[in-house]
């Protein structure tokens, strides 16, 4: 169980209730004041003055310049900037709705400027090695795959103890044939949608009257993958095993059955291969990869296995005084195992099918896709591709307010996303039925902040539209309006009326850990939900959670 944390525990920590000013790598802080219009002008960048002039020429707009469309470079010099951000995106000419939001003197949003100022982090908890090790080394993901791995692994030693004697035969092989399928079903349910499904919407019910020490640990739920990986090199260790005992028993000559042996080897390699790509440093190195080896080498190891679990009963059937073929196949563990696995993995692609699509190219970084297919619910994602043999990317939806569809934002992150934003394509094919996310378990705390950047706002969205949730939103991205569009904006804004919306074209990257824990403090909130690529994710978690804040992000196997 994690550790409960009370707030006024945080506000007595050292240094937790002082305020002290952000400090740049310049000597003196940032003093808007010194920006004046020459020096704006000298730098090359129109202001509200210089706009209208004849020597300017450009579409920007005084309202670009309140948003932060327009990049000032000497802003981020001012401000200590170490990489100054240059924007790809052509300004605007400014529309009805922009005029509309500003003549009315209150707009729907806008676009914020971090604090100065910020609540002073405390110090991280416990010893620097046990921190490491408990939020790292051996984080949730690691320790359900250890309670998996070591559970077997008991079952292994019994089993090995107590046929310790019966040679020259050893165990039975039904019996690790039996576990070994075994790992391998709960290995594909623990990844099916409806499961997941399903054990999202018992793990969210968790009433918010529970202890927060409680629903904290109920909420890392998502790490499930590790029981998926604990159950994969589990099956593999004792396919091992298997191959081992099939040997000796072919060397002895108790089994001529050459064909057996072939299977067995050619089984062990396509289940060594499996867990070998699905090491995270080979997944991310090659993710396409890993999908191949992972979906072709895994459905060759069924098929595979249907003929092992057939050959080796047919050669028990010829022991004289055997029961018959039939009977040996129906009272085989692993037999009825195996089919249970041939139907999940069938299920899936017998929901395959192409769809229509709308996309909507927001900038030359992103395009919104929408889809009228089906409707869907909060927080649900789903998987696209233009091939289903090769590979498939999961995007979280935004439902419409009404109802009537949903829609995907896919941000310029490799050469398949790209594509999709250069040549943007009016049919995907889809496979399965919609997953739910992580931010799901938000619903577990009172009040979140959630933390995204870029693109990462679309599974926050899925969140938020249609489904109230009390929270604040810090979203830090390159111009938020020009990439994303103001409806997104504006959707932002309606989540969360206060949303901080950082322009980092404008201000630069601020400090993350700093500014989510003083959004934390200031607004009374119970956890942390950060959306984001994967190290910044890692950063933000490990920042909150070192210092005991609940913090909550997806892993690279959730």
């Amino acid at each position: 169980m994690e550790e409960s944390v009370e707030k006024e525990k945080i506000s007595d920590s050292p240094g937790a209730g002082k305020v002290s000013p952000i400090r740049t790598s310049m000597e003196q802080d940032f003093q808007p004041e010194l920006l004046t219009t020459a020096r704006a002008t000298t730098m090359g960048y129109p202001t509200e003055q210089t706009l209208h002039s004849e020597s300017i020429h450009t579409t920007s707009s005084v309202d670009d310049l309140e948003k932060g469309v327009v990049a000032p470079i000497l802003v981020q010099q001012a401000l200590g900037a170490n990489e100054f951000e240059k924007s790809d995106v052509m300004p605007v000419q400014e529309g009805p709705s922009s005029r509309r939001s500003h003549s009315s003197g209150n707009p729907a949003w806008r676009i914020s400027i971090p604090p100065q100022e910020l609540r002073e982090l405390p110090y991280k908890r416990d010893w620097r090695v046990w921190r490491t090790l408990r939020h790292n080394l051996i984080n949730v993901y690691q320790r359900l795959f250890s309670v998996v791995f070591i559970a077997n692994m008991i079952a292994f030693i019994v089993l090995l103890a107590k046929y310790r004697n019966a040679h020259p035969s050893g165990p039975p092989l039904t019996d690790i044939a039996t576990a070994a399928s075994a790992n391998i079903l709960c290995a594909i349910l623990i990844r099916q949608e409806n499961v997941i499904n399903s054990l999202y919407w018992i793990f969210r019910s968790t009433p918010v009257s529970w202890p927060l020490r409680l629903r904290r640990t109920i909420a890392k739920f998502y790490h499930f993958g590790g029981v998926h990986s604990g159950c994969g090199v589990s099956a593999a260790t004792w396919f091992i095993l298997f191959t081992g005992l099939i040997t000796r028993n072919y060397v002895s000559g108790d089994l001529n059955e050459p064909a057996i042996m072939a299977i067995t080897y050619i089984l062990l390699i396509l289940f060594l291969s499996i867990c070998l790509f699905a090491i995270p440093k080979f997944r991310i190195f090659s993710h396409n990869s890993f999908e191949a080896v992972h979906r072709f080498a895994g459905w060759t190891a069924v098929g595979l296995f249907w003929v092992e679990i057939l050959l080796v009963s047919n050669a028990q059937s010829k022991i004289p005084g055997s029961e018959s073929l039939g009977l040996i196949v129906a009272k085989t563990p692993a037999f009825w195992i195996l089919l249970v696995i041939t139907f999940f993995i069938i299920l899936p692609w017998l929901r395959l099918r192409q769809v229509e699509a709308f996309p909507e190219v927001l900038s030359s970084h992103a395009v919104r896709i929408r889809f009228k297919y089906m409707k869907i619910g909060p927080v649900l994602g789903i998987r696209i591709t233009h091939n289903p043999l090769k590979e498939w990317h999961a995007f979280a939806s935004i439902p419409e307010a009404d109802g009537s569809s949903f829609s995907l934002i896919v941000s310029d992150a490799g050469d398949w996303t790209r594509d999709q934003i250069v040549n943007p394509k009016s049919k995907y094919w889809v496979r399965g039925i919609p997953t739910t996310g992580v931010l799901r378990m938000a619903e577990v705390f009172k009040r979140v902040v959630i933390v995204t950047t870029g693109s990462g706002i679309g599974p926050c969205l899925s969140m938020l539209i249609g489904h109230p949730l009390d929270c604040r939103i810090i979203w830090s991205t390159p111009n938020p309006v020009q990439t994303y569009g103001e409806s997104i904006v504006d959707a932002v804004a309606k989540a969360d009326p206060q949303a901080m919306i950082i322009n980092t074209r404008a201000s630069g990257r601020p400090d993350m850990v700093a500014l989510t824990y003083h959004m934390y403090l200031e607004c009374g909130a119970e956890a942390v939900f950060c959306i984001s690529n994967p190290a910044l994710t890692r950063k933000v978690v490990y920042g909150m959670e070192s210092r005991g804040v609940p913090a909550y992000g997806p892993i690279w196997d959730s």
